[in-house]
């Protein structure tokens, strides 16, 4: 059911992948996504050296016998990261699948290439995702502004952007942004996309590596319930809105440096906060899909709930023809 070119390119059950996110999509989540028929990928940034991401690697493997993938994002940071070790944990490990996100991953493709991997270049606009095409790419996952994380600087919604991809580029398009249930799913084949990504929807399962204080917050949000954050500095990031979303807000209204914003922006403190449950003291990435979230399942009860509606709706939308 809803065999797509994703599907077949990966090996998987189903067209749904799950979003890299930074301290959660580790080997309990993203195992539980394989073994449910959807592609689980791990954050590679999410361990703090090469060696610690090849043990997850491996940990992974244990737990599931199904594909899955690692999602490397290229942004600024504060302390440089050596991407090329990254990229050999990751090659030696024999995953097969890489998402790349942030900026141009140019450099590694050849690497990657050489090696069989297929990349999926997360992107934020249409001459970013040309340029992965044009870099040799395998897919594109078009990020549109109700995504959480950094949805960058155009402000496109998924609506737009994913048939504006479709028209103008020749490789497969993954859906991301603003996807969550079985009525996103239908529309996003129906945009153009050959799958959908989600990540806010997976944070908010039970198998997730997230505090219950945090899932339970999430559960009593609405679409509103998220703010823009390091605006000021290229870099948007949607967020939870909470009294640390909002200082950041405040401090960037006020015109702070980026030193007086870096203590603030630490992903340490995000990774404090999902293990311990405190919800104002990071920045929590969280897309306005949260608002049509309303119960914290299994991963495989989302993927199958979400496959066994779609195939209802196309059937009911069929019977207006």
């Amino acid at each position: 059911m809803f065999e797509t070119q994703f599907t077949k390119d990966f090996n998987v059950e189903y067209p749904i992948m799950q979003g890299g996110m930074m301290w959660i999509s580790k080997k309990e989540l993203v195992s539980a996504v394989s073994n449910a028929g959807g592609l689980g990928i791990l954050s590679a940034l999410s361990f703090e050296t090469p060696e610690l991401l090849a043990n997850e690697i491996e940990q992974t493997k244990k737990l599931t016998t199904r594909p899955f993938g690692v999602n490397l994002t290229f942004l600024p940071t504060l302390k440089p990261v050596n991407y090329d070790a990254y990229i050999d944990a990751i090659v030696q490990s024999g995953v097969k699948i890489v998402e790349t996100a942030g900026r141009n991953p140019a450099d590694y493709i050849e690497k990657l290439k050489n090696n069989n991997v297929k990349i999926i270049h997360k992107c934020t606009s249409i001459r970013h995702a040309i340029k992965a095409q044009n870099i040799g790419c395998d897919y594109v996952s078009i990020d549109g502004f109700e995504c959480a994380g950094h949805p960058g600087e155009d402000d496109v919604t998924s609506l737009i952007l994913i048939p504006r991809a479709k028209d103008e580029l020749n490789i497969p398009i993954i859906a991301s942004g603003g996807f969550g249930d079985a009525r996103g799913f239908v529309a996003a084949l129906s945009l153009g996309a050959c799958a959908v990504n989600m990540g806010t929807r997976f944070m908010m399962t039970k198998e997730a590596p997230v505090h219950e204080n945090i899932k339970q917050a999430l559960l009593n949000a609405k679409e509103t319930d998220t703010v823009l954050v390091e605006r000021s500095l290229k870099n948007t990031l949607r967020a939870f809105k909470n009294k640390h979303a909002l200082k950041v807000l405040e401090l960037e209204n006020n015109k702070a440096t980026l030193e007086e914003l870096a203590p603030y922006l630490s992903g340490l403190n995000g990774k404090k906060m999902l293990e311990e449950g405190s919800i104002d003291n990071a920045l929590l990435a969280c897309g306005q899909v949260i608002g049509l979230i309303n119960d914290i399942p299994t991963t495989t009860e989302v993927i199958v709930n979400i496959i066994n509606q779609a195939k209802q709706i196309i059937e009911q939308q069929a019977r207006l023809i």
